[in-house]
């Protein structure tokens, strides 16, 4: 069983790094999507918009369909869609093309990002210390992949097409095969709980910090992702070439922080990482909002990728130890307040530089992640607490392996 366990974890994690490059070639490519389908700067706001919200929506349904069919089943045929969706975003000529594209890459992803984080906490019960932290900086290592095979296809000036298609035909049939060891890892009783249980109002109320902190550390990275190219340009007076630098560092030490992260939760435990990440990642807005040039800022950035980095894996698995018989419900539900805080964080940011400045409008993701240590006790995992002396023995109760028997 140990061996059926490590070979579903390497496939969840390949599947972590396949979502990880395919989104970042979709974000990092939204100019030339734009040229290619003449989608006016006033239009624009409205298809980018469109994605994280039919996202929420593939969550909620993602949420009914897992008391049905296991979520590896939702995961099997989730991310050949996404991956099938990007390659219709670069092949397409009409605007109704790329919105059925995009519309369908949205509904896609939703399911896939809840399906996928079901099954890392489910996995990480199972081994009964911290591993989500790791399929997270796996996804950040593959988004630093597909933003610089973005960037190679802007510099050779490939189509979208042309740039899309290697990596589909290598990630589809590679992601189909992996599948095959997907692993929906349990807890006894768990398996009733997907069957028949339902989240009340009650479980919504517990759940509630940790949707904040959600939605909080997505405002912070979706500031990061809109903004800092701009803010360093503009506000730091840096070069255009220097600008697109504190991105790029910013994933460099999201994907560190992660891979050592899960160390740190085992011998600390969540709440102080978390606390620690919060802290952090507050400095790091801090430095940007008060930086005398362009090099500060990048200091900024720095911290801001160190700290905001911890924040989202260990929500999910404190949603997980929350609600360990009902953890698909939760987890589907969280994973909606992720697409709340990537709409909520670039235009709350821009509205605030344009009224006000953005130096002070820094300041408003700063505040919102320092309230992350007001709910810091929401990630303590009680008596099923990893690290610090704490962890459970290993178990290999899987439940249901990735055929759904």
């Amino acid at each position: 069983m140990t061996d059926v366990l490590r070979r579903g974890r390497a496939s969840l994690a390949f599947s972590f790094f396949a979502q990880g490059a395919t989104f970042a070639l979709l974000v990092t490519r939204i100019p030339a999507i734009q040229d290619r389908y003449g989608i006016s700067d006033a239009l624009l706001p409205a298809f980018l918009a469109a994605v994280p919200i039919l996202a929420g929506v593939g969550s909620v349904c993602t949420e009914k369909l897992v008391k049905r069919v296991a979520p590896s089943r939702v995961l099997r045929w989730a991310q050949p869609v996404v991956l099938l969706a990007l390659l219709g975003v670069g092949s397409g000529d009409h605007l109704v093309e790329v919105a059925v594209a995009l519309g369908a890459f949205g509904l896609a992803v939703g399911g896939l990002d809840a399906s996928m984080n079901m099954l890392g906490v489910s996995l990480q019960r199972a081994y009964g210390r911290s591993i989500m932290l790791g399929f997270h900086a796996v996804y950040s290592l593959g988004g630093i992949l597909g933003a610089s095979l973005a960037w190679a296809g802007a510099h050779w000036h490939l189509s979208l097409f042309v740039s899309y298609l290697p990596v589909v035909l290598v990630l589809l049939p590679a992601a189909l095969v992996a599948s095959r060891w997907y692993v929906d890892a349990g807890v006894p009783g768990e398996e009733e709980a997907r069957e028949g249980a339902e989240a009340g109002p009650v479980v919504f109320k517990l759940l509630l910090p940790l949707c904040l902190v959600m939605t909080f550390a997505y405002i912070g990275d979706s500031t990061v992702s809109n903004w800092s190219a701009k803010y360093l340009q503009d506000v730091l007076g840096s070069s255009e070439q220097l600008s697109t630098v504190p991105y790029n560092v910013y994933m460099v030490t999201t994907l560190l922080g992660r891979a050592i992260g899960d160390f740190g939760v085992r011998r600390f435990g969540a709440v102080a990482v978390v606390r620690l990440g919060a802290v952090v990642a507050a400095l790091g807005f801090g430095v940007v909002a008060v930086a005398p040039g362009a090099w500060v800022g990048m200091l900024g950035f720095t911290l801001l990728g160190l700290g905001l980095c911890v924040l989202v894996p260990q929500t999910f698995a404190a949603a997980g130890r929350l609600f360990p018989g009902a953890s698909d419900t939760a987890i589907a539900r969280l994973n909606v307040f992720n697409y709340v805080g990537f709409l909520i964080g670039s235009p709350l940011v821009g509205a605030l530089g344009d009224a006000w400045s953005y130096r002070g409008a820094m300041l408003v993701p700063m505040a919102l992640v320092l309230v992350t240590l007001r709910y810091a006790r929401s990630f303590a995992s009680g008596e099923d607490r990893y690290g610090g002396g704490h962890e459970r023995p290993r178990t290999v109760d899987v439940g249901r392996g990735s055929n759904g028997v």
